[in-house]
């Protein structure tokens, strides 16, 4: 069993091409011997992305705090916030971003460990 604060978790700059203002920290993952998914806590900080991107796996999101949208793969931006849930299919393509001037966006992501 491991209990952690994510408070103690270090945060790294996403370095991805096409990422701007974004920060990742890995409260539960591989390392800690997780069978099957790891989490990811993304914060996002006003004005930045993630990269405009896909992978060949499903990812489930769950927005902790602030305010943002996920572009699709239409280009279309779907609004989200605080306590919503978002579900990414293998291989759609789609962008976090903060659209608050001065609030940071935080989501979990939740991914198979072997993409971690």
């Amino acid at each position: 069993m491991k209990i952690v604060s994510l408070n103690n978790v270090p945060k790294t700059e996403v370095t991805l091409e096409g990422a701007r203002n974004a920060f990742v920290q890995k409260p539960l993952s591989s390392s800690d011997g997780t069978p099957n998914f790891s989490f990811r806590v993304f914060t996002v900080k006003p004005g930045g992305h993630t990269p405009y991107h896909t992978h060949p796996f499903e990812h489930l999101n769950y927005i902790i705090d602030g305010t943002g949208a996920i572009v699709a793969e239409s280009g279309e931006e779907r609004p989200l916030g605080k306590g919503d849930f978002a579900f990414i299919l293998p291989n759609e393509k789609h962008q976090y971003k903060n659209l608050s001037a001065k609030d940071n966006l935080v989501l979990i992501c939740a991914v198979p460990k072997k993409f971690e």
